[in-house]
């Protein structure tokens, strides 16, 4: 239980942030756009970096340190200013001294502001990047503080000051916020207040078996030093403090799902001897792979049992998780449930109807396609063959979390590329369904960081060799100069009965984009650089017939080149496919480059995958080298998806590569997924360990953290089931 004193503390966290010294309404409104309303907020509005101005020299020493560009703090009293210049051009000029000797001080515009600012005699701490002008050392647009008159520079107190002598935080601001004031200077004559005022009342909310066993810094010691550290050391510990914190409450909000779902709920014990499934295996013309097998006796055994599975299933392209995936969902058939399959796209969900309909076979079950595409009266048959139970397995998009679509009996959910839906469509799809068991897919391989934030809910299985007799994909990297080489590469593989894929990553001509267009160059290719040829358009914007259409002609091989958007990123399988020409290359992620570049090897002849980039871009070298070329050649090196994988998260950073918003990824304040592993691994530990201790946070030790627990995920309780 909190005491009344826990109590008045997070009352003072909780005080408006108008009431802090130096903030007033005005400022407060506009802070409030910027998501800071109390204190707590304020104080939690981390620095974006921090600049070192502890070192303190003697005037007279600045003149051998002018080479070094040093950032520098010197002690003086002001001997004299005057402006220079005229207009736009004119400048204040300060010169402040010791005993060693004198400096100028620049500042350009804003004349009328210094020539009030200073009088002469009084003392100044000086701060700035250190530069030479007609021989001099000299500081331009330094920072300041104003010194007492009798304040000796042993008895200066440093820790006072708020842009010198220490190490200077740099705050996020906006045009909006500068407009009052609050840039950097105006942060940190703030947070001075704030954090004198009310650090030591924000109460202490991780465990003290926590903080003792990770060796953390207390909570108010942080959030003072991360603001105003007595060097880098302390803003170091300070932030892993702080950074803890964070990826502590995702973790303990993971580790109540997995708690709730492995020690509480019940689920269904599926009978796990499947004649329907073994049929499937026995039918395929291949043999399936040892991380094939693997993956199905672990979604087997979580089947049997009567906690309901919850589990990621993750390979990289072509490594055949859809017949892991239909393997279980027969197992639920042989019961007498249903399963629901949820994909991405419309086109997605098509080619996965078209895969499972070939790979039943004339096994006895009932599949059926749901899709925003069909008809009013297509649906309504469909929906109400899901509703008696008639439809065994359904495959569909977003449809299939309708309120209006119910199912007589579902007992296994599979969710295709989770990453692209929201957060929220798993728990609701999982809804129709008492407890039903779900399964979630990604064929775009999850570094571990992420994989420990967006699924570390779920037990995992992946999948990481490919079926036997698949052949290595040569990646190429050439300029847009080559494309009559490319056009003759494809004409060659046609000529031997293949098929090609040209990708553009539009649609429709763009002013504002200097990239290819599918459609325009679609006729471009058929009508004057293929007209002997089979050419085809496929894009996300033809209607649900067209595109089946087109995608039947190209697997039966009528359709010699598929010039396409990236539509075909993923689940297409067209095994006759050898060669794919993707046009500027350069504008997508390498983990969707690796996607597509999975649409072609998917046979037993040899494939080539060319990316395409503007001449410029291959004639810079070394450091010069642009970010979009690196992704490039990455994707040219490896054929490991995981590697891919972690290089784009390295590149591009978890926003970029998943998107926060689609994938239900934090946006964290200070934690960083890229350099935070170790970080994350020990506050998983944790917060899994108390969660089995405690696993509603009863105990009177605990009263805090649960508190706190409930102001970070108030919204997501629901899915947390907690207490």
């Amino acid at each position: 239980m909190m005491t009344p004193s826990d109590a008045g503390t997070a009352d003072m966290a909780s005080t408006p942030v108008q009431f802090v010294k130096g903030v007033g309404p005005r400022r407060a409104e506009v802070l409030e756009s910027a998501g800071v309303r109390t204190v707590r907020d304020l104080l939690y509005y981390f620095p974006r970096g921090y600049l070192d101005r502890r070192h303190v020299v003697r005037v007279g020493e600045l003149r051998r340190m002018t080479d070094t560009g040093a950032d520098v703090t010197v002690v003086g009293e002001v001997r004299r200013f005057a402006t220079a210049g005229f207009g736009p051009k004119s400048r204040f000029i300060l010169v402040i001294g010791d005993e060693t000797g004198s400096v100028e001080c620049v500042w350009f515009g804003g004349v009328r502001y210094y020539q009030k600012a200073f009088h002469t005699g009084e003392r100044l701490a000086i701060s700035g990047r250190l530069s030479e002008f007609g021989g001099r050392p000299q500081f331009q647009h330094p920072e300041f503080d104003r010194l007492s008159p009798d304040e000796g520079e042993e008895e200066i107190n440093w820790d006072s000051l708020y842009h010198t002598g220490g190490v200077i935080p740099l705050y996020p601001s906006t045009e909006e916020l500068r407009k009052v004031g609050l840039d950097s200077r105006g942060f940190r004559r703030v947070l001075k207040h704030a954090t004198a005022s009310y650090a030591e009342s924000i109460p202490e909310v991780l465990p003290e078996s926590v903080i003792s066993t990770q060796h953390l810094a207390p909570l108010p010691l942080a959030l003072r030093a991360i603001h105003f550290p007595r060097s880098p050391e302390e803003q170091s510990a300070a932030r892993e403090r702080l950074a803890f914190d964070e990826l502590f409450f995702l973790q303990l909000l993971l580790a109540y799902r997995h708690h709730r779902v492995r020690t509480e709920e019940r689920g269904i014990s599926f009978s796990v001897e499947s004649r329907l499934a073994r049929g499937l295996v026995d039918s395929l013309p291949f043999e399936l792979t040892s991380g094939q097998r693997k993956a199905i006796r672990e979604i087997a055994e979580d089947m049997a049992s009567d906690r309901p599975m919850n589990r990621l299933l993750q390979g990289d392209v072509g490594s055949g998780k859809t017949v892991v995936a239909l393997t279980a969902m027969l197992i639920a058939v042989d019961n007498g449930y249903q399963s629901a399959f949820m994909a991405p796209t419309e086109i997605l969900a098509e080619q996965h109807f078209r895969t499972f309909s070939r790979l039943l076979g004339n096994l006895p079950v009932t599949l059926r396609l749901l899709i925003g595409g069909q008809s009013k009266r297509l649906r309504e048959d469909i929906r109400e063959d899901v509703r008696n139970g008639g439809a065994q397995i359904v495959i569909g998009t977003h449809a299939l979390v309708q309120e209006h679509v119910s199912f007589a009996k579902l007992g296994l959910v599979v969710i295709d590329e989770q990453h692209r839906f929201g957060v929220l469509q798993r728990s609701v799809l999982r809804g129709k369904g008492e407890r039903p068991d779900v399964l979630v897919m990604t064929a775009t391989p999850i570094p571990r960081t992420l994989s420990l934030t967006m699924y570390g809910d779920l037990d995992a299985s992946v999948i990481r060799e490919m079926p036997k007799g698949r052949r290595a994909i040569r990646t190429l990297l050439r300029s847009d100069q080559d494309r009559e080489s490319l056009y003759d590469l494809i004409r060659s593989e046609v000529s031997r009965g293949r098929q090609a894929y040209i990708v553009y990553p539009i649609i429709e001509e763009s002013e504002s984009l200097d990239v290819e267009s599918a459609e325009e160059n679609y006729r471009v290719l058929r009508e004057r650089v293929f007209p002997d040829l089979r050419v085809a358009l496929l894009h996300g914007r033809l209607a649900s017939e067209e595109k089946d259409r087109v995608m039947n002609a190209f697997a039966a091989g009528e359709i010699d080149i598929l010039v396409s958007t990236t539509v075909i990123e993923v689940g297409i399988d067209v095994p006759n496919a050898t060669v794919m020409v993707i046009e500027s290359a350069e504008r997508f992620g390498l983990s969707q480059l690796h996607q597509l570049r999975g649409r072609i090897g998917r046979g037993s002849e040899a494939s080539t995958c060319v990316l395409v980039t503007k001449e410029e871009s291959l004639r810079r070298g070394g450091e010069d080298r642009s970010e979009a070329l690196t992704r490039l050649r990455v994707l040219a090196e490896t054929l490991d998806g995981f590697t891919v994988a972690e290089e784009d998260l390295r590149l591009r950073g978890p926003g970029e590569v998943f998107g926060t918003r689609q994938s239900g990824l934090p946006e964290f304040r200070i934690a960083d997924l890229l350099n935070d592993v170790a970080l994350l691994d020990r506050a998983r530990r944790e917060a899994f360990s108390l969660v089995d201790a405690d696993p509603h946070l009863r105990r009177p030790e605990h009263a805090a953290l649960r508190m706190e627990f409930e102001h970070h995920f108030r919204d997501l309780l629901d899915l947390a089931h907690v207490g």
